[in-house]
């Protein structure tokens, strides 16, 4: 009874994760509706908790699939409860994802669950748990792009459009990122049980700089621009186009005041 007892605490949905949606709940209503005073300002808290949960779920997923795959410790640590504060590296994994975004409109993916992958048997089985996270994101992604694919815009605010819009560019890039074959990003993840040993262990020091490695590679702009461009033509082929992205992160940065260009778009 108490081991039964244990285990539903352990996959409870965490009142922290709970606490973010109500705050993306809300302050996606007060975008839809106009109620905020200053839209802006309910677009950046609506992005950011929305964020944070797609965060969240892409940790979850990993864990999950882990659990499902072997690793019965996921449960014990905490992380089927959707509870940031419970992942590895919180500061990593929470705080400068949502620190790129404010500077530089990336969703830039952070380190956070750790799985025992001893106790994960099948080379399958590892890629699958490295891939469960950045698809979470491709699966968000869908969702935030649907209303533009499916052509039902008729009665959507301006300002949730943007917002959405923005939104669906973080996940993107998210996607993109985690699934660069880059030591420590989900991608090399999904490779590295295919590897040779000697190839592994010639990596393994490079590990911890990965994401650091791909972060600078950003800041040039000849890649940036190709990176951006890729995730651009992604957006338009779900009928997303550069203004509502543009608008999208010009209202989420409220602190550096409106382009009248969005202001007046329709």
């Amino acid at each position: 009874m108490a081991t039964t007892a244990s285990r539903r605490s352990e996959r409870r949905v965490s009142p922290v994760f709970l606490g973010i949606v109500a705050v993306m709940a809300v302050t996606g209503w007060a975008t839809w509706t106009g109620f905020a005073a200053q839209p802006g300002v309910a677009v950046f808290l609506f992005v950011t908790a929305a964020w944070v949960v797609s965060l969240c779920l892409h940790e979850y997923a990993h864990a999950r699939t882990a659990l499902h795959s072997g690793d019965l410790s996921v449960g014990t640590k905490g992380y089927l409860t959707l509870n940031p504060l419970k992942y590895t590296h919180a500061l990593l994994s929470i705080v400068l994802p949502v620190v790129f975004v404010m500077l530089g409109g990336i969703g830039l993916p952070g380190g956070a669950v750790f799985i025992e992958r001893d106790r994960v048997r099948g080379r399958w089985r590892h890629s699958l748990i490295s891939a469960a996270g950045p698809l979470t994101n491709v699966l968000f992604a869908v969702v935030c792009t649907a209303p533009f694919w499916l052509d039902a815009l008729d009665g959507v605010p301006r300002d949730f459009r943007f917002a959405l819009a923005f939104l669906a560019l973080l996940q993107v890039t998210a996607a993109i990122l985690n699934f660069l074959p880059v030591p420590g990003l989900d991608g090399y993840g999904v490779l590295e049980p295919w590897l040779s040993y000697n190839v592994k262990r010639q990596v393994e020091p490079f590990a911890p700089f990965g994401l650091l490695f791909v972060f600078a590679l950003l800041w040039v702009p000849s890649v940036n621009a190709v990176f951006f461009d890729a995730v651009d033509a992604i957006l338009r082929g779900l009928g997303i186009g550069d203004v509502e992205t543009y608008c999208g992160y010009d209202l989420y940065r409220f602190w550096r005041g409106s382009d009248e260009y969005c202001s007046v778009s329709p």
